[in-house]
C-alpha cells in the first residue's frame, strides 16, 4: 500500500535530514540549510502526514489517485530540496531542479487535497 511506502520513505528521507543537519552544526556551515530545511519538511513531515492518512483511511490509500500522488511527491520531495541544494551550491543555472521539484510538490498536494474531499467523511 502506498501509505506504508510513504512513511517508509519519510522514516529514510528524516534520517538522512538530521544527519545533515548534524553534519552542518559540526561544519559551522549552514550554506545548505535551505535544503536541510525542505527536505525534513516536505519529504519527512508531509510524507509520513499523507501516509498516516492513507492508513486511517485505508480506502484513500487504494486507489490509483492515491499511488500517483505518492509517487509524485516522494520524486518531487527529493528533487526539490537536491535541486536547492545544487542551486546554493553551483549557481542559479541549475535552477530548473528545484522549479520543477516545487512544482511536483504542489501538484501532489493538490491531489491529496482532492482525495481527502473525496474520501473525508464530513
Amino acid at each position: 500500500m502506498i501509505g506504508s511506502l510513504m512513511m517508509c520513505v519519510s522514516a529514510v528521507v528524516l534520517l538522512l535530514g538530521m544527519l545533515g543537519g548534524i553534519a552542518m552544526g559540526i561544519q559551522q556551515n549552514f550554506t545548505l540549510a535551505p535544503a536541510h530545511a525542505h527536505l525534513n519538511l516536505v519529504g519527512g513531515v508531509l510524507l509520513f502526514l499523507f501516509g498516516l492518512y492513507y492508513h486511517l483511511i485505508p480506502a484513500a490509500g487504494t486507489t490509483m489517485l492515491a499511488r500517483v500522488q505518492g509517487w509524485l511527491h516522494i520524486l518531487g520531495a527529493i528533487l526539490f530540496p537536491a535541486g536547492v541544494a545544487v542551486v546554493l551550491l553551483k549557481g542559479s543555472s541549475f535552477e530548473i531542479a528545484p522549479v520543477v521539484g516545487s512544482l511536483m510538490v504542489v501538484a501532489s498536494m493538490a491531489l491529496f487535497a482532492l482525495i481527502v474531499v473525496r474520501t473525508s467523511r464530513i
